[in-house]
């Protein structure tokens, strides 16, 4: 929940694997979204995972926010790293963000980017549930607990939901949103991100 300009709005942040081993994990939670941000170095510049992550979110037709980050470090190049992200996704020096997660330098122009620059979830609330998985974890007390994003229609607790893939109809035994802990809700809407207990024991 975020206030701007006096507005309400609701950010759902996924963050992704940065090593280039995880390229699938990354792709389903893309794919899950409608923009990215790309957080560059200033003292690195852009790692070869990075452009393979960058490659797949273009792919995907995302907006692309250039960020570049830990400008206040000894051996920060912000201007290399900015000829850097203009080569690789063609944006304009002025479009790129300075920012330090230490100091909190430019967190207000990210937030401003976000909600300027990437368009809102697009899908019918009133249209049956369809939700896309991007990601699971295992809970030795819970079974699996899977994170999605709903495309289209809602899901409350107790309601009884098919995974596509399996064909096997589940019951929700919990669902609710993603803070920094998982915070049940009695329902959960289109553009929402998620997750849902069911019992599931086996990930595949």
């Amino acid at each position: 929940d975020f206030t701007y300009g006096g507005e309400k709005y609701v950010l759902n942040l996924i963050d992704t694997p940065g090593h280039v081993d995880f390229s699938y994990e990354v792709s389903r939670s893309l794919a899950a979204c409608e923009g990215a941000l790309l957080l560059v170095d200033a003292s690195q510049g852009i790692q070869a995972q990075t452009i393979s992550n960058l490659y797949l979110a273009i792919e995907q037709g995302l907006t692309i926010i250039p960020i570049v980050n830990k400008i206040d470090m000894p051996g920060a190049n912000p201007e290399l790293v900015e000829d850097q992200m203009m080569n690789l996704v063609g944006c304009k020096r002025e479009e790129i963000i300075h920012a330090s997660g230490r100091t909190g330098l430019g967190v207000d122009k990210i937030f401003d980017a976000i909600i300027n620059r990437i368009p809102a979830p697009k899908g019918n609330p009133d249209a049956p549930l369809r939700a896309l998985i991007f990601d699971s974890m295992f809970n030795q007390f819970r079974g699996i607990i899977a994170y999605y994003r709903i495309l289209d229609g809602s899901i409350k607790k107790n309601d009884t939901v098919q995974f596509v893939n399996t064909g096997a109809t589940y019951l929700a035994d919990e669902v609710g949103i993603l803070r920094f802990d998982l915070e049940p809700r009695s329902e959960v809407k289109t553009g929402d991100v998620g997750y849902i207990v069911t019992g599931v024991k086996n990930v595949k």
